[in-house]
């Protein structure tokens, strides 16, 4: 199976030890489904290892992965903080009771409104990208006679090899100020000058599905090079580093398995040794798991509506969701692992496409998928989807979005309930 979590039994799927055709049949489809005690373990292996490795560390959850108040609840019991890309996200956090001095406010088109917002809810942090947001918080911190601590985002210049649209370190890129131009070293220096920001670092991203520890290499020796370029220019020393991002998560048997913990020592190493060399305090490091919190911990169940072959070309699987409630192949082709859940002991020879409900040609959630021969009824599953499938979710077609129910063990409860269609038309006049 693609992770440990799931598994088999009596011919059928099981996820977080419990059977999915069961939990279809309670909660109806499509459904999201949500391992709580994964999600736990996965913030645990960050938050063990980044305290063991580290002189001082933080692991921030990047929730746009997914964001509700329950999940907001999870991380802070887990010793986590988290950043936030929206002033719905802090919002949400806040109702949870997210502690809000551990909260980092990420963007780099932040309005007036939002930075008010912010600051009027406590956050901790803003990870200010670009000098007309500096200037903005400035102005709106001493309005309220405040010093804002701040983060500065800069990109340093790497290509991860990642998937174009999930890319954000490169010179040329939306997110940040370049250090290669010359530009970050005027941004850390106009930000030095201003009363209401109180400068605590730097922040650097370079994109998503990380696999190869070598990029948080570079970027670390990009960053602390910065540093130590800081302190004999501006004489001023960073006290803290956000290395952005977690590691890559598995959609497929192909995708490599990761050993956080260990990818973790060796990058503490890393920056020990870097530090060392330039003759810098070692700062406190930063990371921002989203996906690797919360993607294998997640499940989607739909139910099969139809199957049809076109004879010379291609067979097809009509389910009840879609890209409403899973834009991710839309967007990205992206890969993912699919069972039929309630024929887990039949032979998979039937391929084919797994198209959603959605009135658009490019409604598909995977391509050239060996499944046993799906009838009316099945229900299918979609392994590895607790990351940007709940978050990216629309009401295209005005279809109602699925629910999230959370797995505890023996226990299953409703974290986000199904939209209805009185939802739909709640805001209309």
């Amino acid at each position: 199976m693609i992770c440990d979590n799931i598994s088999t039994a009596n011919g059928h799927l099981l996820f977080g030890g419990r059977d999915t055709v069961e939990l279809a049949g309670k909660y109806g489809t499509p459904l999201y489904l949500m391992d709580e005690r994964r999600v736990r373990r996965n913030c645990r292996v960050y938050k063990e290892n980044m305290d063991k490795h580290f002189s001082s560390a933080l692991p921030l959850y990047a929730s746009k992965a997914l964001s509700c108040k329950r999940l907001y609840e999870i991380v802070a019991q887990e010793g986590l903080g988290t950043d936030v890309v929206s002033p719905g996200e802090l919002y949400l956090a806040k109702e949870a009771g997210f502690p809000m001095e551990k909260v980092f406010f990420h963007g780099n088109a932040k309005t007036d409104a939002d930075i008010a917002f912010a600051m009027d809810c406590g956050v901790g942090f803003f990870i200010i990208d670009n000098m007309d947001e500096l200037r903005a918080v400035d102005r709106l911190a001493g309005e309220r006679g405040i010093r804002q601590k701040a983060l500065l985002r800069l990109t340093p210049g790497i290509d991860p090899h990642t998937f174009e649209a999930v890319a954000t370190g490169k010179v040329d890129s939306k997110f940040g100020v370049p250090i290669e131009t010359g530009q970050a070293m005027d941004f850390v220096a106009a930000a030095l000058e201003l009363a209401h920001v109180d400068l605590r670092g730097i922040h650097a991203h370079v994109g998503s599905q990380v696999f190869d520890s070598a990029v948080f290499y570079d970027t670390a020796d990009i960053m602390l090079s910065f540093i130590a370029d800081l302190k004999r220019e501006l004489g001023y020393e960073a006290s803290m580093l956000n290395l952005g991002g977690g590691y890559g998560v598995r959609y497929t048997e192909s995708d490599p398995a990761v050993d956080i913990g260990q990818e973790l020592a060796a990058v503490a190493a890393h920056i020990r040794e870097g530090s060392r060399r330039l003759g810098i305090q070692e700062p406190m490091i930063l990371m921002e798991p989203g996906r690797s919190i919360v993607a294998d911990a997640g499940m989607t169940l739909y139910t099969v509506q139809s199957t049809k072959t076109i004879p010379g070309y291609r067979s097809y699987a009509a389910v009840d969701g879609g890209m409403t409630d899973n834009p991710r192949y839309a967007l990205y082709r992206s890969a993912y692992t699919i069972y039929l859940a309630n024929k887990m002991g039949e032979k998979a020879d039937f391929v084919c496409t797994v198209g959603g409900r959605c009135c658009e040609s490019g409604d598909m959630i995977q391509e050239n998928v060996a499944l046993p021969t799906p009838q009316r009824g099945d229900i299918l599953a979609v392994c590895t989807t607790g990351a940007y499938n709940y978050s990216m979710a629309s009401n295209y077609n005005s279809i109602p979005r699925p629910p999230i129910v959370m797995l505890d063990g023996e226990r299953d409860y409703v974290a986000v309930r199904r939209e209805t269609f009185a939802d739909l038309g709640a805001r209309e006049v």
